[in-house]
């Protein structure tokens, strides 16, 4: 990995990249070329990677936040795609997986190349709109999407869903594609080395069911209770869904089970 690596974001994920990766970081907000150019020029990476994105909360702040959403998850991957083809840089934009509807009756894992179909978010909707971009673009110049899903970490944060889910006490118990960040940055970290382009689910082998997670947490914290419910109860328009990794495992990279991952994670979760 001797090409230089700029992160632009400096949130959950661009931070844990930065660690990983020991890249330089930007936290300058990006909304022109210009914007982009000069921090290119600045540190010269060969490698850009795009972590800028907004959320809030939960993603019904982007309904409440449009402009800023708009800005955060089109403008600013966009701009910064045009500003790493013009600078002959390999760019790397860091999507997310909650762009698909899920049919559960029939089971099958969406593979990359199904075409989105979730507009019901207006966040889903902001990520649909930078990866139609970024793949036009990405006929002439090096571009690699990885696509997040549901992040689940070993360590406390507000974006880990295993944080979400002991604060709720309540969970559905809907089969969800979920991505272990300490396997993310390992795969992230093996498709650079390969030069990978495309775009690439980062989620771990078969779906999570939250109770098992519960189920894992609880043993390690004995007073921990938690109610299961039904997610049609929860009134709320959400993605539940099942991403495919059988193209990451065909670069050879080995993509671990869900299930061998959570006691480990529980455990140095716990740590924290």
């Amino acid at each position: 990995m001797a090409d230089k690596i700029l992160i632009f974001g400096k949130g959950y994920i661009g931070t844990r990249l930065q660690e990983e990766l020991n890249a330089e970081a930007t936290d300058r907000k990006i909304y022109t070329l210009k914007d982009a150019e000069e921090e290119i020029q600045r540190f010269k990476p060969g490698i850009i990677i795009n972590c800028i994105g907004f959320i809030g909360r939960n993603v019904d702040d982007c309904e409440l936040n449009k402009d800023k959403a708009m800005q955060s998850n089109v403008f600013a991957p966009i701009i910064l795609g045009e500003a790493a083809f013009r600078s002959q840089a390999r760019f790397i934009h860091i999507s997310s997986g909650c762009i698909y509807h899920y049919d559960y009756d029939k089971g099958v894992p969406i593979e990359e190349n199904q075409e989105p179909d979730f507009f019901d978010l207006y966040y889903s909707r902001t990520k649909i709109y930078s990866e139609a971009v970024l793949n036009s673009l990405a006929r002439k110049t090096p571009i690699l999407t990885a696509r997040v899903r549901v992040p689940l970490d070993d360590r406390p944060n507000t974006r880990n869903i295993l944080d979400k889910l002991i604060s709720y006490k309540k969970v559905i118990d809907l089969p969800n594609s979920v991505t272990y960040i300490p396997d993310f940055l390992k795969a992230l970290k093996y498709l650079i080395k390969i030069e990978a382009t495309g775009i690439y689910n980062l989620v771990n082998k078969n779906p999570l069911y939250y109770p098992d997670l519960m189920e894992v947490y609880r043993k390690h914290v004995s007073e921990f209770k938690y109610e299961v419910i039904n997610f049609k109860k929860l009134n709320m328009v959400r993605t539940n869904l099942v991403l495919s990794v059988k193209k990451l495992e065909s670069t050879g990279f080995k993509v671990r089970d869900i299930k061998e991952v959570l006691e480990e994670c529980v455990k140095n979760y716990l740590k924290y």
